[in-house]
């Protein structure tokens, strides 16, 4: 057992960094995998250059692939505010590393024909919806005196491991963000929002990205990043939390490549986390 000690909030913390929990969908260029917007597969080929070829069972000295991939569609990603603006700002400079203490809630989406809550565009009424209301229940429940997380990760119920697979087609697909839900993220504080569906907004939602702009601290419709409140934010979607990952608190430690790019492939991984 590795055990770190550490402080948050004023509390005295020990977090488990041994056997880290991975929840990022791991990406099978040759077998099943997620997709979402009608994005091709993600594929992968061997580098071709004059007599060279980068795969050893065609007699090549060294496996060398080509890979091919829109982050944002095939598999488990993280985003900055230059999703949704004009200004080129990338997820590796917004997210510069480092673990953050987190709280893994389970959360039922409900039709909107049930709740008050809404967004922008108004969802329709069988549109399946993660509210401000299911968020504030999950941290009434698992609150720790005194701790606020920094990052929130959403597992929608009911959870299969089908997701690993499946394609997510038409304008609402899967659960999505309430204006409601994503403005109550970002007034707890939390910088890093991990969720396990394909948006935080409705596919089809006529480019309004509202839970975006609401969680990056963006005015409606704005497209230039100096205008959030809070540009240093992220979004991971397509994550995929076991069920035998428990609620609860955890470091999450997001890991991205360097890619400069507003968004980029990430594996987040889990560190329980007990009182010392």
């Amino acid at each position: 057992m590795t055990v770190m000690n550490f402080e948050a909030d004023g509390r005295r913390l020990l977090a488990d960094l041994a056997d880290p929990l991975p929840i990022a969908i791991p990406l099978d260029f040759n077998g099943p995998q997620p997709s979402f917007f009608g994005a091709a597969p993600a594929r992968s080929e061997p580098l071709r250059s004059a007599s060279f070829v980068g795969d050893t069972r065609e007699s090549g000295s060294c496996n060398c692939e080509q890979v091919t991939l829109a982050p944002h569609c095939n598999g488990t990603h993280t985003e900055c505010v230059g999703h949704v603006t004009d200004d080129r700002v990338c997820v590796a400079e917004t997210l510069r590393g480092g673990m953050f203490l987190s709280l893994l809630l389970s959360i039922r989406p409900v039709p909107a024909r049930t709740t008050a809550e809404t967004s922008d565009p108004p969802p329709r009424p069988d549109d399946s919806l993660i509210t401000a209301a299911a968020i504030s229940a999950g941290l009434a429940t698992h609150a720790m005196a005194g701790l606020s997380p920094r990052a929130l990760i959403l597992r929608t119920l009911p959870n299969s491991v089908e997701r690993m697979s499946h394609r997510y087609t038409g304008d609402s697909p899967a659960a999505f963000m309430t204006r409601d839900a994503a403005d109550l993220a970002a007034r707890l504080g939390v910088d890093h929002l991990v969720l396990d569906v394909p948006s935080a907004d409705r596919a089809g939602d006529h480019g309004r990205l509202t839970a975006h702009r609401t969680f990056f601290g963006l005015p409606p419709g704005s497209r230039r990043a100096q205008e959030a409140t809070r540009a240093h934010a992220s979004i991971t979607e397509l994550a995929f939390i076991a069920p035998t990952i428990r609620d609860g608190w955890y470091l999450l430690d997001l890991q991205i490549p360097a890619f400069l790019s507003d968004a980029a492939p990430s594996r987040p991984l889990l560190y329980p986390v007990r009182f010392a």
